[in-house]
């Protein structure tokens, strides 16, 4: 859900009000004070803070305010991604249809003219806090099944490589550790946040979807590949790429389908450029390939394989450790190097 999470936790919504009039403010506060949790900004500036530091579950936004006013507020929240989709009801002393039409046009859910019945803003209010708790519960319901799908649809390519089992769950799950730890750190302001790496995090599973287009017997090979063999097998980043492509044209809103490619088309490219398919160095690579890079590279180390029993996840931490700067980010391999106990396998599962 990407308003404030207040009611899953069992306690009142958070409802930011935003008035210049501080008498009107205190007002409005007092009136849906009561099963709600209320924030007073007397200023676009303020609220866009406030809501930042604490998320709002609804936002009530006062129109004509000086300096920034309420439509450019309400533009800055949609710029915002964590804020973008918090409901927000307009208030406003106009009752000029271009007003509420432009009102509606900027994206609120809906608007309430000055001076206002408390009994009808009330029910405004808790209708639009029950349709975005509705539509949180079928985002995560729909998200929940395409993941199942995803890793359903992984798991078969998985088997079909002759690996152990669950491979592109603890990828997954490396995936997302690794990048939480980065952001914890304070790395790649602007590249990275926690929407973006949980859609990394999804798309993780992808990452060999292209191994489809393999024949078994380069496949399932447990010596290692002839050269002409070895040409064959690195085709499967660029064939799953294009797989996924497919599937984003047809399902355009599934954003984790672009960090999919990404990685899907780059995880095997090396940071001094001597990875494939196209030989990218440093910040050329994208950054959620090669948060994978190390993900797939250790998992492929300390778990069993056709061609060699598992190694020790010391021995697996000293390899990403010599890696550094050549096969993987040197930001990334500190942070994996500094955290390497949490990445244990028993840790894991």
């Amino acid at each position: 859900m990407t308003t404030g999470m207040t009611a899953e936790r069992n306690q009142p919504p958070r409802i930011l009000v935003v008035d210049d009039n501080l008498s009107n403010l205190a007002y409005i506060g007092a009136q849906i004070s009561d099963g709600h949790e209320v924030m007073l900004a007397k200023s676009g500036p303020q609220a866009l803070l406030m809501a930042a530091k604490k998320p709002p579950d609804l936002i009530l936004l006062d129109v004509d305010m000086p300096g920034m006013d309420g439509f450019e507020t309400m533009g800055r929240l949609r710029d915002n991604a964590a804020l973008s989709r918090v409901p927000v009801i307009y208030l406003t002393a106009s009752h000029d249809p271009e007003t509420e039409l432009r009102a509606l046009d900027s994206g609120a859910k809906d608007f309430v003219t000055k001076p206002f019945r408390r009994d009808i803003l009330l029910h405004r209010i808790n209708l639009h806090l029950r349709m975005a708790r509705y539509n949180s519960l079928l985002e995560e319901t729909v998200r929940e099944l395409e993941d199942s799908l995803v890793s359903s649809f992984s798991g078969l390519i998985e088997c079909r490589d002759g690996d152990t089992g669950g491979h592109v769950q603890r990828t997954k799950k490396y995936v997302a550790l690794l990048g939480g730890l980065a952001l914890d750190k304070g790395l790649f302001a602007g590249s990275l946040s926690r929407r973006e790496l949980e859609l990394m995090a999804r798309a993780a599973p992808l990452h060999d979807i292209g191994k489809v287009g393999i024949s078994d017997h380069i496949l399932l090979k447990e010596g290692r590949f002839a050269e002409d063999e070895y040409e064959v097998m690195k085709t499967h980043t660029t064939v799953g790429a294009d797989i996924i492509e497919h599937m984003f044209r047809r399902a355009p809103t599934q954003l984790y389908l672009v960090y999919a490619k990404k990685i899907a088309l780059s995880h095997h490219e090396k940071y001094d450029g001597g990875g494939y398919p196209e030989g990218l160095a440093g910040d050329r690579i994208p950054l959620c390939s090669r948060i994978m890079a190390v993900a797939d590279v250790y998992d492929a180390l300390v778990e069993d394989r056709v061609y060699r029993p598992a190694l020790a996840h010391d021995s697996a931490v000293d390899i990403i450790r010599a890696g550094r700067g050549s096969a993987f980010d040197p930001d990334l391999t500190d942070v994996f190097v500094a955290h390497h106990d949490l990445f244990s396998p028993r840790k894991i599962h």
